[in-house]
């Protein structure tokens, strides 16, 4: 007698959305059933990885995460590029850590001009990624939508303090918001809901519940990602279905064990695999909670995992 495995019929179903536009543009979501549950639904569009280039030159990188883009590491530009061209990246993830107060404070019309040259020199659709400062953020992300009328960037983080200023020029310009909540899913919705009554459309949101790293508070961000996949397919919660991104890259390299030379501590083993390792556990638990961007550093790391989602969607 032939055994028949049950399975979950879902009434709900997670929006597609697409990001840039043109011959490179990039859809993500439409799934139609948990991550990787391809015997019970669809997964139209598989996760995508998104490479990061900051537009300044950190120091303050493991000497791993460094190798791998030494040559151009002193020019946003050129490292998107080579991220492109060598790496085969299809998104680029522009970090605008040289805008933090705390930090450099560049202006908005430099950091404007440093973005617009990025997105100008690469083909394929560029996140924007700011510091979390509402004040910088809203003045440097507007100025760039302003300049890149229509080309569907993502701008973020879009939080309940900037939702109204970010989110308004996105609608007038054409760009998605990346929403922002602190590892809360009745936050998320909030959130949700206030950048709908705002006017932002449907197809321009894409949910960020705040990433933690392995050992780093990944547990609560995996919880909470979980229940957002369970209301969206199974609770039919409109609020809750949009694609999720992760920011994977900067949270797990900058841990101490990312960056703790091997000297310093023999027994965590070669650095260079440490930090490899813990990038990719993290991204690939985020993945099976249901993440549809994640946006990596190491070109090593991004390898295994691409690897893992093919090897995850196969259908042998």
């Amino acid at each position: 007698m032939a055994f028949d495995i049950p399975k979950i019929d879902y009434s709900g179903k997670i929006r597609e959305i697409t990001l840039g536009s043109g011959d490179k543009a990039v859809k993500v979501g439409g799934a139609s059933c948990f991550p990787f549950y391809l015997f019970e639904g669809k997964m139209p569009n598989l996760p995508k990885i998104s490479m990061e280039v900051w537009d300044y030159q950190p120091d303050d990188w493991a000497e791993a995460a460094v190798e791998p883009f030494k040559d151009v590491i002193g020019d946003p530009v050129a490292w998107a590029k080579k991220c492109v061209n060598e790496y085969g990246a299809e998104l680029i993830t522009l970090q605008l850590k040289s805008i933090d107060p705390n930090g450099l404070n560049r202006s908005a019309k430099e950091a404007a001009e440093i973005a617009v040259k990025v997105i100008d020199a690469v083909s394929v659709p560029v996140i924007l990624w700011g510091v979390a400062n509402h004040e910088k953020d809203t003045e440097v992300l507007r100025l760039i939508a302003e300049k890149c009328e229509g080309k569907r960037l993502s701008l973020g983080p879009v939080e309940e303090g900037d939702y109204k200023q970010i989110g308004a020029g996105a609608i007038a310009y054409k760009h998605l918001v990346i929403a922002s909540s602190p590892i809360d899913i009745n936050l998320a919705k909030q959130l949700n809901i206030l950048l709908g009554n705002l006017g932002v459309g449907e197809g321009q949101i894409l949910v960020d519940p705040t990433t933690g790293a392995l050992g780093y508070g990944l547990e609560y961000t995996y919880s909470v990602m979980e229940r957002d996949r369970m209301a969206a397919l199974t609770q039919e919660d409109e609020k809750l279905q949009y694609p999720i991104i992760c920011n994977v890259g900067v949270e797990t390299w900058k841990i101490k064990e990312s960056k703790l030379k091997e000297q310093e501590d023999p027994k965590l083993g070669d650095a260079k695999k440490r930090g490899i390792m813990i990038e990719c556990v993290t991204a690939m638990s985020l993945l099976m909670a249901g993440a549809d961007i994640l946006i990596m550093r190491h070109p090593e790391s991004i390898t295994l995992i691409k690897k893992m989602i093919k090897d995850l969607s196969s259908p042998e």
